[in-house]
């Protein structure tokens, strides 16, 4: 008995690894909308993309998410104001956003969560805390919903001006994110 006993612990030390490799899990971006808002003295403007890709791998109760979207695909209504911002933000130079995040997997339940944010953008790097998300489940996937707060002077970009007045420093980004668990 002792020896059947044996066996059964060793053969389940050997399983723990593949039982815990089964469950890891991986996200993939299905849909998403990302808004920025500028605002000047005279007007205020949005440009939206719905081009962002992204994955997301969990290991052992830890998720790191990385999205990405082109500068050149938000659009605001107007292409000379879109030209405009990529030059701006030096888009030819560095072409994408990326935005990388790590949080628990128990946080992907649903609910409200707080995340730290990592954004690259227009060849600078900056770091959001306790940035406010919703997450709602619906079957394998969540819906991701809230605003990360950029700012003009975050990424070292020399403001734009309108009639001598530059717009304003904020420029929000609202995020609506679906993921998908693969």
């Amino acid at each position: 008995m002792k020896i059947i006993r044996s066996i059964l612990l060793f053969s389940l030390v050997l399983a723990l690894p593949g039982l815990a490799h089964a469950a890891d899990s991986t996200w993939v971006l299905e849909q998403s909308t990302l808004t920025y808002h500028v605002s000047h003295p005279l007007h205020h403007v949005e440009g939206v993309s719905h081009a962002a890709r992204g994955k997301g791998i969990c290991k052992a109760g830890v998720c790191n998410f990385l999205a990405a979207v082109p500068v050149k695909t938000f659009q605001s209504g107007d292409t000379n104001r879109d030209l405009h911002m990529i030059e701006v933000v030096r888009g030819a130079e560095f072409p994408m956003v990326v935005v990388r995040t790590e949080l628990p997997e128990s946080d992907l339940k649903g609910g409200s969560i707080q995340v730290n944010l990592t954004v690259q953008f227009a060849g600078q790097t900056a770091h959001y805390n306790n940035v406010p998300f919703k997450l709602v489940p619906e079957g394998k996937e969540v819906r991701v919903v809230g605003t990360i707060p950029t700012t003009v002077s975050d990424f070292k970009i020399k403001p734009p001006e309108l009639l001598a007045m530059p717009i304003n420093n904020n420029i929000p980004v609202d995020v609506d994110m679906t993921w998908k668990e693969q």
